[in-house]
């Protein structure tokens, strides 16, 4: 039953990563090549720091917006916070995985139950969950696909 399967049981391995400063290029062509999603970013110890999603790449190439604003006796009133600009400019002009990466991935243990991984990915609406050991270093990759090949196979 799959409701008793755990995640090590069906995540996918081995794990493709990168750097934070792994240049952008390199990531990007990682990812096409692999047929991937999103990759872990890993600090130089190989412990997880964040992920580079095909949604922070679409962020740098769509460009920057400041946002609305207000022309008033020749001074620009922007009427969102300038103090947020900085993630989208970093986004924006970037060139290594670190500049570009989203801060916040998505993790478990190998342990967890697939129907318990399976609402996280459900709840957080992420494609992805890395798998990671006590040490929290990745030992694979749980994706919605693995999700339903199980129930698939169930």
């Amino acid at each position: 039953m799959v409701v008793e399967r755990r995640v090590s049981e069906v995540m996918t391995t081995p794990v493709r990563s990168v750097s934070t400063t792994t240049p952008l290029q390199e990531a990007v062509q990682l990812m096409s090549e692999h047929h991937v999603s999103g990759l872990p970013v890993l600090d130089a110890d190989g412990a997880l720091v964040g992920e580079l999603t095909e949604q922070d790449l679409m962020v740098r190439e769509s460009g920057f917006e400041a946002g609305p604003y207000v022309l008033l006796l020749d001074s620009v009133i922007y009427l969102r916070n300038p103090l947020n600009w900085d993630k989208e400019v970093h986004q924006v002009l970037g060139s290594t995985v670190g500049e570009v990466m989203s801060k916040n991935a998505h993790h478990c243990s190998g342990d967890l139950s697939l129907q318990a991984a399976a609402r996280l990915l459900h709840d957080r609406s992420t494609q992805r969950l890395f798998v990671l050991d006590g040490a929290n270093k990745p030992v694979g990759v749980l994706t919605r696909g693995d999700v339903v090949r199980a129930l698939a196979g169930a």
